[in-house]
């Protein structure tokens, strides 16, 4: 297992679906390159964001949207991660 680092947060690519809410299958699979689920945290419980400290946001499990090309690549076995600092997430997806 991976374990984050001061304001780090290991997250998990979300594959995008193959089928269509209409239910017609696209041949080829695409990643989502916007979403992600968090993995694990550094155990930090402040993120400081241009110079503002805040209680940290994020709970293991959550689906988040991050910045575009940010963080660190990662594969372990079959899996996708991303190493990313916290204040590069820009949201929780509900």
């Amino acid at each position: 297992m991976i374990k984050p680092l001061y304001n780090n947060v290991l997250l998990r690519k979300v594959e995008a679906s193959n089928q269509t809410a209409s239910g017609i299958i696209i041949s080829q699979k695409e990643e989502n390159e916007d979403f992600a689920i968090v993995e694990a945290l550094s155990g930090a419980k402040e993120v400081k964001v241009n110079d503002h400290v805040y209680e940290m946001p994020l709970r293991e499990g959550d689906k988040v949207m991050y910045k575009k090309y940010s963080g660190t690549d990662i594969k372990d076995g079959d899996k996708d991660y991303i190493l990313i600092k916290a204040e590069d997430i820009l949201a929780i997806v509900e």
